[in-house]
């Protein structure tokens, strides 16, 4: 069947071309940015709607709710066949519904559901491909089930009363899983009936640690990750490392079987913010574990070299340092530099078949490639023109790769490519009844300076409907983080703002990921300084370069530091409308004091604690200079948030009323810090819902001149 124009790849740019360039490349000989902006090129916009158009419309808010997601794609031993979780919303607006959904790798087959439950993900393929391992939410609890490849019922491998899986690896000759589960350490038997609360028991939580929090409304118990072994015959479980003072973390198996490779804080100080991971080997088959002396530092993301003889990992010897890419011999040895990180930061690493390095994804320049590694810390672009790639998944024979690519214009779909890039093609079309109803708005990208004068890209979408000649209100939309990035990546916010008639621009400020390690550096013990300025510069050169922008219908809103600055930006200036912060920081003394980071954390953050460096906490917050706002903001905050408490929005609610702000807050219960992401899906929309009728609101109220 011939595939939607939507999830072709394209042919036509510069990029195009660059990102298919055969020779390993330096960091020094990456592109630079201002290349990159020239290849990219004018993009399509959409104009006034008439004949086919006219029956599509633009992405409202409730169309999150017929998305459909896919996720980790996992390409089979033979490469005929991918497994990957495809995930629906429930017809409640509840919940999210997934399962095991099944393509043929090649071939025009279409994708089609595998398992029956409703919370079926994570499978992975028995080594000699003739069946799946995959976990079930079953009775309330996670559970391992399995599956003949050829289909058929799904049986449940283990029946454990206690913890939590997490990670799981298969044994090279199938025989068992080595399984990460969250559990209290003293537990010697996860079938075994967990321990009744006593009867009359008081309701305390008591605090020992400095990291006592975990996800929305949690609080951290005597669980621990630990690492057991689990038969692929009866799901019996076998413990293999289990410490009241560490977790386990990203198991690797050595390709012979004989070895599991993971990372943990051994220091005894993990709970009380310390920053170490050490790189540790078990020996399955006696219990024996040792540690690999590779230096103080944060390991993460271990990897055996496919003949066993050497671990590859990510490595950073302190906070707010380069995330380098190096190996080290298993029987021990001084560990090498592969990849410097201060061009890129990578992200998991994958060693296919024979390859001499492995490869892995990282941001780049608003996308998000996939890039082998060379010797001498060459890397050399596989795919990701323009888009994001996730989730990469090698053959056994590492003559094909499978992965996820989405990107403005499409959300997620499981795509195949040969392991040297070439050939991409998308195996499903989930989403195509949804974006054939759709008119969506390109991205364009261009360039300009920051007052440090060096480079910055800057993002726009343009309204649906876009008419030469008219003028139309914009929102700054700003990221969070202050690290990660925005760019080529699938976005209904952006989506819905302009189907509503309002422009969207967007810059990854220098914190950000993606323009390198200096460029990400520099808003270290300067929040409020940089990130504020860039942004700002961004709204100069739109309004600068795009003649249809109004300068009097100006909009702001983020989330998290995009959050934090968007209460700052209302502090310096009043030249927009209105605004909508969210998940923000309002007063970085109490913030200090009340999320889930610890001391440690925070100190090397702000440069000393609140005792040694007070007046920069203070001047950075936003509630200090209150008393100079005057743009009508809302304020949305999730009750159950603890890296920007409930308080940090309180606290600003306070501000604005007595300033005479007009100002509206809304709190979610029972989220946290993800709501705009991972929410509860009814409270995911409404919170679009609530951005689109401020900014409407107070477009109409205060306009003089609607065109």
């Amino acid at each position: 069947m011939t595939r939607p124009s939507h999830l072709m790849p394209s042919s036509r740019s510069g990029l195009a071309r660059y990102l298919r360039c055969p020779r390993p490349l330096t960091p020094g000989r990456l592109p630079s940015l201002l290349v990159l902006l020239l290849v990219s090129g004018a993009l399509g916009l959409s104009g006034p709607l008439h004949g086919q158009d006219a029956e599509r419309r633009g992405m409202q808010p409730q169309d999150f709710h017929e998305v459909v997601g896919v996720a980790d794609p996992q390409l089979s031993p033979a490469g005929d066949r991918v497994a990957f979780t495809r995930t629906v919303v429930s017809d409640d607006r509840r919940a999210r519904h997934s399962q095991i959904w099944m393509v043929a790798a090649h071939g025009e087959e279409e994708a089609r559901p595998f398992t029956s439950g409703t919370g079926d993900r994570s499978s992975r393929w028995s080594p000699d491909g003739r069946e799946l391992a995959f976990l079930r939410s079953h009775e309330g609890r996670t559970q391992i089930f399995l599956i003949a490849a050829d289909g058929g019922e799904a049986r449940p491998l283990t029946r454990f009363r206690q913890g939590g899986i997490g990670e799981m690896q298969w044994l090279p000759d199938g025989s068992a899983l080595v399984v990460t589960v969250s559990v209290d350490p003293g537990v010697k038997d996860l079938t075994a009936a967990p321990a009744e609360r006593e009867e009359g028991a008081p309701d305390t939580i008591v605090v020992r640690d400095a990291a006592y929090r975990t996800g929305p409304g949690s609080w951290l118990g005597p669980e621990r990750r630990t690492l057991w072994l689990v038969s692929a015959d009866n799901g019996s479980p076998t413990p293999l490392v289990a410490s009241p003072e560490w977790n386990v973390s990203q198991p690797a198996l050595s390709p012979d079987g004989g070895w599991v490779a993971f990372t943990a804080d051994t220091s005894g100080e993990e709970f009380d913010g310390s920053f170490n991971r050490d790189l540790l080997l078990l020996r399955i088959s006696d219990g024996s574990l040792r540690s690999l002396e590779v230096g103080e530092g944060r390991v993460s993301a271990p990897l055996f070299s496919p003949d066993g003889e050497e671990l590859v990992y990510q490595f950073q010897e302190a906070r707010y340092e380069p995330v380098e890419v190096r190996r080290v011999p298993v029987e021990g040895g001084e560990a090498e530099v592969l990849h410097p990180g201060l061009d890129l930061t990578a992200g998991a690493l994958v060693w296919p078949g024979e390859w001499e390095l492995p490869a892995f994804t990282a941001d780049y320049r608003g996308s998000r490639p996939l890039f082998r590694l060379h010797a001498g810390a060459g890397v050399e672009v596989l795919m990701g023109e323009e888009a994001s790639v996730e989730s990469p998944s090698f053959d056994g024979a590492a003559q094909w790769v499978s992965f996820i690519r989405h990107h403005e214009e499409s959300p997620a779909e499981v795509w195949i490519a040969r392991s040297d890039g070439t050939d991409p093609r998308p195996l499903t079309d989930l989403n195509r009844d949804l974006l054939q109803s759709l008119i969506l708005s390109p991205l364009e990208r261009f360039a300009f300076t920051h007052d440090g004068g060096g480079d910055l890209v800057g993002f726009v979408h343009r309204p649906v409907g876009f008419e030469a000649g008219r003028r139309y209100p914009v929102v700054l939309n700003i990221k969070g983080g202050p690290g990660g990035m925005w760019g080529h990546q699938w976005f209904h916010e952006n989506q819905m703002l302009a189907a509503a008639g309002f422009g969207v621009i967007f810059v990854n400020y220098r914190g950000s990921t993606g323009w390198g390690h200096d460029f990400q550096s520099a808003v270290r013990l300067d929040y409020g300084g940089v990130d504020y300025r860039d942004n700002m510069a961004l709204v100069d050169e739109a309004l600068r370069r795009f003649d249809w922008i109004d300068p009097e219908r100006l909009f702001v809103t983020g989330g998290s530091h995009g959050g934090f600055l968007t209460n700052w930006i209302t502090t310096r200036t009043d030249r927009f409308r209105a605004a909508v912060t969210q998940r923000s920081v309002s007063n970085w003394i109490s913030e200090a004091g009340t999320q889930a980071y610890p001391p440690r954390s925070m100190n090397a953050e702000f440069g000393g604690s609140l005792w040694e460096n007070f007046e920069y906490y203070w001047d950075r917050s936003p509630l200090r200079w209150a008393d100079r706002v005057t743009t009508p903001t809302l304020i949305i905050h999730s009750k159950d948030d603890h890296i920007t408490p409930i308080g940090q929005g309180q606290e600003w609610f306070f501000a604005l009323k007595n300033q005479g702000v007009p100002v509206e807050m809304v709190m979610f219960r029972g989220e946290g810090h993800g709501l705009s992401r991972t929410g509860t899906p009814v409270n995911l929309v409404e919170r679009l819902n609530l951005i689109l009728r401020w900014f409407q609101r107070w477009d109409v109220e205060g306009a003089v001149d609607q065109r």
